[in-house]
């Protein structure tokens, strides 16, 4: 393998298991929804924490993924920088999850 492709971490593979294993979580559980809803389209507000769970399990193992890639493998002065713009998306990414949750519930 050529040099500039870093050793694996340890914890590479547990986040992709979980990234993909929460995606495919995530996408059955909607295509469930149309089978469990009640005759007039609804379904009960605690299904919904399926995905919702399951959507922040896929952000969380992505984000993980990204500080890997993008934070541990760097050294020396740019580090610093690399830490700040992760930490910049990541409490962006989680914004963006944590306010389209709060808007589907309060929408109910």
């Amino acid at each position: 393998m050529p040099e500039h492709y870093p050793k694996a971490h340890r914890w590479r593979k547990p986040l992709l298991i979980t990234e993909f294993g929460a995606l495919a979580l995530l996408i059955g559980s909607m295509a469930l929804f149309s089978r469990i809803a009640g005759t007039d389209g609804t379904i009960s507000p605690a299904w919904l924490l399926v995905p919702a769970l399951a959507s922040l399990a896929v952000f969380m193992s992505f984000i993980g993924l990204m500080y890997l890639r993008w934070v541990v493998n760097i050294e020396g002065g740019a580090a610093f920088k690399h830490k700040l713009i992760f930490g910049l998306l990541s409490l962006t990414l989680i914004g963006i999850w944590a306010y389209s949750i709060a808007r589907t519930w309060q929408s109910l």
